[in-house]
């Protein structure tokens, strides 16, 4: 038999099962798509953030030209709206208040939702499953339902008079997100992680912290920027418990407070609401890179 009888034929029909890779766009190609994208989307974003540009423009104007036009360049900067804010208006006072009960607020749901996050992601036990839908039920419920039993039980704890009994509430709500996020994230880590522990003699308080938490670093980066934009920006829970203690308000209530009866100083109002804006830009800026490594890490299958 020849050698030419022997050789395989190959077909030529698109049913062979032979595989064709897609062509890739190379940089010339895709650079159209490119140029679409940014003419569709850089209007879109400075229309999104046109209103905290008018607003920084409208802090640096007089009350009087603040409606004046929509320009964002004042044409003479008055920063003194920035110092009468913050000395007469109390803002710099409001502002102390706002970072202690954020800062202390964002420790207790860290630690709280990564040990439980933890438990519910490594362990299994009788009725995880209905645990796990209770605990998600009490994301419906609504914060003005509580606020008045928060209240009664702050006030019988001696705590209105103080700052804890703002970050005691505040740290004391389910935080569904934050601890699902945590659960999952753990729950894809692999098993060997925990025996390799246990045949050095760690205990499961020793594995959470010494091994799962530190790998947990862009959940808790998320978790940071979530609590803290939450405790930050909360305004129902302040103004009840600080209405006979108007020393504790936080940065959120003590704006409010520039908005009079009769008259209104928007340019101050502006500046304050700048100046309360401010921390939260920075830790989202500072954490965003783990904020979204955090919520792509816990939904991974």
């Amino acid at each position: 038999m020849s050698a030419t009888a022997t050789r395989p034929t190959v077909s030529s029909r698109p049913d062979t099962g032979v595989k064709f890779r897609p062509r890739l766009l190379g940089p010339r190609q895709g650079r159209p798509r490119r140029i679409i994208t940014h003419i569709i989307l850089i209007p879109l974003s400075l229309a999104w953030i046109y209103p905290f540009l008018w607003m920084v423009s409208a802090s640096l104007k007089p009350n009087g030209l603040v409606f004046s036009g929509l320009g964002l360049i004042p044409t003479k900067p008055f920063w003194s709206n920035y110092a009468v804010a913050w000395t007469d208006g109390g803002i710099g006072r409001y502002f102390v208040n706002s970072v202690v009960i954020a800062v202390s607020s964002v420790i207790i749901v860290v630690l709280c939702t990564s040990s439980m996050g933890y438990v519910l992601g490594r362990m299994n036990f009788p009725a995880k499953k209905v645990l796990i839908g209770l605990i998600a039920a009490l994301a419906i419920l609504p914060q003005g339902y509580t606020i008045i039993p928060i209240f009664n039980l702050i006030t019988k704890l001696g705590l209105s008079k103080s700052l804890f009994g703002i970050i005691l509430p505040e740290s004391g709500f389910a935080h569904i997100l934050q601890l699902l996020l945590y659960a999952g994230y753990f729950a894809q880590l692999p098993k060997s992680l925990d025996e390799s522990a246990q045949l050095d003699g760690a205990g499961y308080l020793r594995i959470y912290w010494t091994i799962f938490f530190p790998l947990a670093l862009p959940v808790t980066a998320t978790v940071i920027i979530l609590q803290f934009i939450a405790s930050w920006n909360d305004f129902l829970l302040p103004l009840v418990i600080t209405l006979s203690q108007p020393q504790l308000q936080t940065l959120a209530v003590g704006v409010y407070s520039f908005q009079g009866e009769n008259l209104t100083n928007y340019a101050q109002l502006s500046a304050a609401s700048t100046i309360s804006l401010v921390p939260v830009i920075v830790v989202f800026l500072f954490l965003q890179r783990h904020f979204v490594e955090g919520v792509a890490g816990a939904v991974k299958q």
